[in-house]
Parts: structure tokens; C-alpha cells; sequence
């Protein structure tokens, strides 16, 4: 019997994810030697959101390959810090049960998304400890540094999230949750990235709502979809654009949308209805109409400013990647690829709408500065210092 939560391996496994985070650390200094501590601070903070996606779309490999319980506890497997350590008790478990939930091949999955998490956390860390050096040698000035400091509290509860999602055995809303906040984590990094380019963008307050809007519709969106995927129903329509021959399936959202239970059965223990899986998957695709609908309106706005062409560019192409698929998904199988590429573009939708949430910010922080820098001169006065025909 292999109890869940085994603390034993965590000095192991600390120390494996500094000497992972080593590398990239080193690139960043040497790259940066001769620049200031505001450049190598972005360079590492967007260095960090690469391999926060990386961490999202390993993640979601292991989901999608069930490598989720590859390794039955935490934070190590069998009480080991790696899969090398628990040769015997994976091969015994292979052996009693060849096609999982625990293999060879499933734990190094499991754990490599571990090991890649650690490394994550000691960046996050990096950067926050660097954001408050650097917040106190300027004395204030640049991007604050409890930013820096709420992404390190987010990558903390997304360990939690990672642990509870092995203890709680891949409970749904768990899961869902743990996705979540590993997009809030690229959040988070995102606006960091960003605080550091001060560039004002004209926005219409309608066009700020705009983006607001479209960035709410798709947090939801992402949520949905992390619901139908952890409750492996993908597959509950096979058909486009209907569903099992209808375009109003018979759904059982009640049973779908219960959301404290264990994966496949209601708060009771009965085994869920297919009708709820398939309300689940109908309910996402009605919400992709909408934000597909959503995202081309706002691409198509934000084309007609200048400094916003590219945002609206990734916005449209992103919108068509999450389309293309999603479909995929539908009339394919579920494949691996598809499936995978529909993750990775739910997170760089995230990345996107934060930047160009972060530049209509700072366009209406700029304007503020403007106007109180400019005392308003009445109509028909001389500017100060302007020469006056006589």
C-alpha cells in the first residue's frame, strides 16, 4: 500500500528543479552580462513564460496520454524521486494491470511534468526575489514588484492543485482548476513581460470593454473545455454540426454540471449518464460560436490601429487554430496532435488577450499622466512662452 502524499523525496526533487532552472538562469545572465537589471529581470520573466506554456502543454500530454496517476503519490513515485527508484513497484503494477494507470512509460510522463514544474517555481521564485531588489535600488520606480509576488503565491496553489489532483484521483474540478491556474500563472508573467515596454496605445473606452468582454467569454470558454476534457467528453458528439443526428441531443446538464464529484460518477457514486457527458461537450461548442464570433469582432477592430495589428493578427489566427481543432477533435477521434494543439492555442489565446488587455491599460494611465501634467489653457489664450504678434 503506497500512501499518497510521501514527503521523503522532496529535498530530491527540489534540488533537481534548481539545477534544471540553473541553465536558463545562466543564458539570462550571460546573454544580459553587460545590460541593466531591468533587461536581464524581462529576460527572465519571459523566458519563464515559455516554459510555463512548455509546463501547460506537458501537462495536458500527460492528461491526455493518462499518465495523470502514472505515479500514485506525491511528490515523488513510490516514494522516490524518480521512476529509476520504483522500478519494482511499477513493474509490479504494469504487470497486474498492463494498459495502466500505472506503467514504465506513464511515470516518466508524470514525472517529467514534475520535474519541469519544480524548475518552473524556482524561476518564479527568482523573479520575485529580483523584482523586489530591484523595486528597493530604484526606489519605486518601475513595474511593482507584488505582481512578481502574487505569481509566486499562484505557482504555490498550483502545486497544491498538483498534488490534490493525485491524491483526489483526477477528481474533475480539481483538474479543471489546475488548468486554470496554470493559466493564470502565464497571466501573470504576461503582464509582467508587458510593464516593462511602456508604449501608449490609443483605445476607445468601447474597445477597452471590448477586450475585457471577449477576455471574460474566453476564461469561461477555456473552462468549459477543460471540463469536457477532464471528464473525457470529447467524444460524446462524433458529428458537426450536429450531434448524434440532432441538433438538440437529449442532455442531462444537471448530472454534467455537478461539479463536486469523482470522474465519471454523480455526488451519489451512480455511474453518470451519457446524456451528461453529452451536455458537457454541446455546452462548449455552443460557447466556441460565440467566442469565435467574438474574437473575429474584436480582431477586426483592433486591425484598424496600427500598434495593435499584430495582437489582431495572433487573435484571428489563434481563433482559427482553436476552430480547426476543436474539430478535429470531434471528427477525428480525439487525436493526440489535435487535441494537444487545441491546449497550446487556449494558452496563447491567454498570453494574447493579457497584452492586449495590458496595452489599452496603459494608454488610460498615460492619458491620466497627461492630463494632469497640462493644466487646461482657456480657449483663445497665449501658450506660455509662445511670442505674442503685437
Amino acid at each position: 500500500m503506497t500512501d499518497l502524499v510521501d514527503w521523503s523525496p522532496v529535498l530530491h526533487l527540489a534540488v533537481l528543479g534548481v539545477v534544471l532552472a540553473a541553465g536558463p538562469l545562466t543564458w539570462v545572465w550571460s546573454r544580459h552580462r553587460g545590460g541593466s537589471s531591468a533587461q536581464r529581470l524581462r529576460a527572465l520573466t519571459l523566458l519563464t513564460l515559455f516554459f510555463t506554456f512548455d509546463l501547460i502543454v506537458i501537462g495536458a500530454t500527460t492528461r491526455l496520454t493518462d499518465s495523470g496517476l502514472g505515479c500514485p503519490d506525491w511528490p515523488g513515485c513510490y516514494g522516490s524521486a524518480s521512476p529509476l527508484g520504483a522500478r519494482e513497484e511499477i513493474h509490479a503494477a504494469q504487470t497486474a494491470m498492463p494498459t495502466g494507470p500505472v506503467t514504465h512509460g506513464k511515470a516518466w510522463m508524470e514525472m517529467v511534468h514534475r520535474y519541469f514544474a519544480m524548475a518552473v517555481g524556482v524561476l518564479i521564485t527568482v523573479i520575485a526575489a529580483m523584482s523586489w531588489l530591484a523595486h528597493r535600488r530604484e526606489r519605486g520606480q518601475g513595474p511593482s514588484p507584488w505582481w512578481a509576488t502574487l505569481t509566486l503565491v499562484a505557482v504555490c496553489l498550483q502545486g497544491a492543485f498538483g498534488a490534490l489532483t493525485v491524491t483526489m484521483k483526477l477528481y474533475p474540478a480539481i483538474v479543471t482548476l489546475h488548468l486554470l491556474f496554470g493559466l493564470g500563472l502565464l497571466a501573470l508573467l504576461a503582464v509582467q513581460a508587458e510593464a516593462f515596454v511602456p508604449r501608449p496605445v490609443r483605445l476607445s473606452r468601447a474597445l477597452q470593454w471590448g477586450v475585457v468582454a471577449v477576455a471574460v467569454l474566453s476564461v469561461l470558454q477555456i473552462a468549459l473545455g477543460g471540463w469536457v476534457s477532464t471528464n473525457y467528453a470529447v467524444l460524446a458528439c462524433t458529428q458537426f454540426p450536429t450531434c448524434q443526428d440532432s441538433w438538440w441531443p437529449p442532455m442531462n446538464f444537471a448530472q454534467g454540471f455537478e461539479i463536486w464529484r469523482h470522474l465519471g460518477v454523480t455526488g451519489e457514486g451512480v455511474p453518470l449518464d451519457f446524456a451528461a457527458l453529452t451536455a458537457i461537450h454541446y455546452a462548449h461548442r455552443l460557447m466556441a460560436y460565440l467566442v469565435f464570433v467574438a474574437l473575429g469582432l474584436l480582431a477586426w477592430r483592433m486591425r484598424r490601429i496600427d500598434s495593435l495589428r499584430p495582437q489582431a493578427a495572433w487573435l484571428a489566427g489563434l481563433a482559427l487554430l482553436q476552430l480547426a481543432t476543436g474539430l478535429g477533435n470531434v471528427l477525428l477521434g480525439w487525436p493526440l496532435a489535435a487535441a494537444l494543439l487545441h491546449t497550446g492555442g487556449a494558452a496563447a489565446l491567454a498570453v494574447v488577450l493579457v497584452w492586449a488587455l495590458c496595452e489599452s491599460r496603459r494608454e488610460q494611465a498615460a492619458g491620466a499622466r497627461l492630463s494632469r501634467a497640462k493644466p487646461a489653457v482657456p480657449p483663445g489664450a497665449p501658450l506660455r512662452g509662445a511670442e505674442v504678434p503685437r
